[in-house]
Formats: structure tokens, sequence, C-alpha cells
């Protein structure tokens, strides 16, 4: 197993600065701890995995995995193929949209 911290070092830019953003923004939420799953960063809500951090491997744009996504609705939200997650895909050439993530995920821990 790769060590947590490899995973966004080794990500070029602007992903890699993307990336340690949206890390630093789903961290400073009260009670939300990082490990690691299937070889990508799981963020934790009282020990249980609420969201992840990916990279599609098509267009390679950085996305939040939303554990609880199925009964989550918010625009951007994109269900795909997926059954019970959800992703919210970030362009790393782009402003982050820090307060709609914010929001998002303070209405995706309310699933908790």
């Amino acid at each position: 197993m790769i060590n947590i911290n490899t995973f966004y070092i080794e990500k070029k830019e602007p992903v890699k600065s993307c990336l340690l953003a949206l890390r630093k923004i789903i961290l400073d939420i009260d009670a939300i701890t990082e490990t690691q799953k299937w070889g990508m960063p799981c963020f934790l809500y009282k020990k249980q995995p609420f969201c992840y951090l990916w990279i599609d491997k098509k267009t390679l744009e950085p996305y939040i995995l939303m554990v609880k996504g199925a009964s989550l609705e918010y625009p951007g939200l994109e269900k795909g193929n997926r059954s019970k997650m959800k992703i919210f895909r970030v362009d790393a050439n782009q402003d982050i949209p820090i307060d709609i993530i914010k929001a998002l995920l303070k209405k995706a821990l309310k699933l908790y």
C-alpha cells in the first residue's frame, strides 16, 4: 500500500494542487479524518466512509465521490452507472467552488 501523501505528491499540476485543496476543504470539517482505501484517499465521519477523492481515468478531472450519494440531491452531483454513490467533478484549471463544496459536504453530513 502506498503512503496516503504519495497519492497527492505523485500527481501532476494542476491536478495535484486541486486535490490538495479539496483535501484541506474536507479535513477542515469537524470530525472528519483521512485514511486510505482501495488506493485512494478516504475521508471518514464517525469512523464511517464519508467521501473519497479520485481522478476520472478518461478526462483526468479530480472528483469527490460521495458515499451516500444515492440519498443526496445536489446540483452538480452525477450518478453515472453507480448504484449508491455520486460524484462531484472539479475542474483543476478553474477556481475551486469552495462554498458549493462546503454546502454539499454539510448536506451529506446530515445523512449520518
